[in-house]
């Protein structure tokens, strides 16, 4: 399965408008036709999750499957499932760089973007290249204060699995440091 957005999805993402949790409009950011459910899966506890959230958004119109045409007669070849990554070593010190303690220009969504665009950079280019690009591809996406705080949060969730509460929690404040506040954006 392979989910693709529809326009309602495409509307729910836009600013002002907010139905969904912010795990499903993680999901209607992700969602891009390449990504099959294992991709979605680290946004839940188990793959079921996943699935049952994909086909909830499915039922609600939110997202779509795209129809395989098959001939008759002709059996399609079963997908292997993708290698899941490797564990991150227990002694390979985890790094970011501090510029943003520093930063004392505006506060703006151009300024979030480009730091979480650098954070994805610095943590999972080299030690999860298919998370980073999905973290890639939707901050491209994203649009809104609320889009950046969805895709800033799957991050931090995962940060703190690999560097711990600590170092999320930082890296939470300078976001925070660098987001225009809520009131300002709308």
């Amino acid at each position: 399965m392979f989910p693709t957005k529809t326009d309602k999805a495409r509307d729910e993402l836009q600013g002002g408008q907010r139905t969904l949790s912010q795990r499903e409009r993680a999901l209607l950011l992700m969602a891009d036709g390449r990504r099959s459910l294992s991709d979605f899966s680290p946004l839940f506890s188990t793959r079921d999750e996943a699935e049952q959230a994909i086909q909830t958004l499915v039922q609600r119109g939110y997202l779509q499957t795209p129809k395989v045409a098959v001939a008759p007669g002709k059996a399609v070849p079963p997908t292997p499932a993708p290698a899941q990554p490797a564990p991150l070593p227990a002694s390979e010190p985890i790094q970011i760089a501090t510029s943003a303690d520093t930063f004392d220009g505006k506060r703006s969504l151009a300024t979030t973007r480009m730091f979480l665009f650098d954070i994805c950079e610095r943590m999972f280019v080299r030690r999860d290249p298919k998370f980073a690009l999905q973290m890639r591809d939707a901050l491209r996406e994203a649009r809104d204060r609320e889009a950046m705080l969805t895709i800033a949060a799957l991050m931090l969730t995962e940060i703190e699995k690999a560097a711990g509460p600590e170092r999320a929690e930082s890296l939470r404040e300078r976001i925070d440091k660098l987001l225009p506040p809520a009131e300002l954006v709308h």
